[in-house]
């Protein structure tokens, strides 16, 4: 038997739920949730209305897995985001979109985050002159990131930079003469564009 594409969590499939697992192809006409009219699976989604626990669960799992973080790291963003000052919700996005995977694939360096992990894991990445390869990594205001200076990774990433048509977001600084991305401040919620309801999340992890 053929296996099933698409989230294996059955809380996630859900009709135009799209988890940007495949990187560009999940922005195009091409992905797997498009032109479906119903949930992935063979028979589909039959269940009632959602409990408002099976709600929170499902946007708890939504923002794991757009982030692509396990059980026990999501648990420590939390906790340090509601120890920080503010708001809890937009700590715990702002820890997030700093993680440095998360950062490749938000400036085009990657078309996915597995990619950016991968690029990373293979030290084609450096952070302030030295090789990060740590996916997890929280970038700082002032960190300059780089793609290590071999031709066929400069290559990648201006292409994937291409595919992703130069993507630009508020608090980094992308320089496409030298490739490289400038953090000029830390995130704030309007900088997360990704579809997540924080308080639902919030609620989840604080009952």
């Amino acid at each position: 038997m053929a296996r099933q594409n698409g989230p294996k969590c059955k809380l996630c499939r859900r009709e135009g739920e799209k988890l940007f697992l495949k990187g560009a192809r999940c922005q195009g006409a091409k992905c797997p949730m498009e032109g479906r009219n119903k949930p992935p699976g063979m028979h589909g989604w039959r269940r009632g209305r959602p409990s408002s626990y099976a709600v929170r669960l499902r946007e708890k799992q939504k923002c794991k897995r757009y982030y692509g973080v396990l059980e026990r790291q999501f648990r420590r963003y939390f906790s340090d985001a509601a120890k920080a000052r503010g708001n809890t919700g937009e700590n715990l996005l702002s820890r997030l979109e700093r993680r440095l995977d998360s950062v490749l694939t938000v400036c085009g360096f990657a078309v996915s985050r597995p990619q950016a992990r991968q690029l990373l894991t293979h030290g084609h990445i450096q952070v302030n002159g030295r090789t990060g390869d740590r996916p997890g990594y929280l970038i700082e205001e002032g960190d300059v990131i780089r793609p290590e200076p071999k031709d066929a990774v400069l290559d990648m990433v201006r292409s994937n930079r291409e595919e992703m048509g130069h993507p630009e977001t508020g608090w980094l600084e992308v320089n496409d003469a030298d490739l490289t991305i400038r953090c000029v401040r830390m995130p704030v919620r309007e900088d997360v564009t990704l579809p997540i309801d924080e308080g639902l999340v919030v609620e989840f992890c604080s009952r």
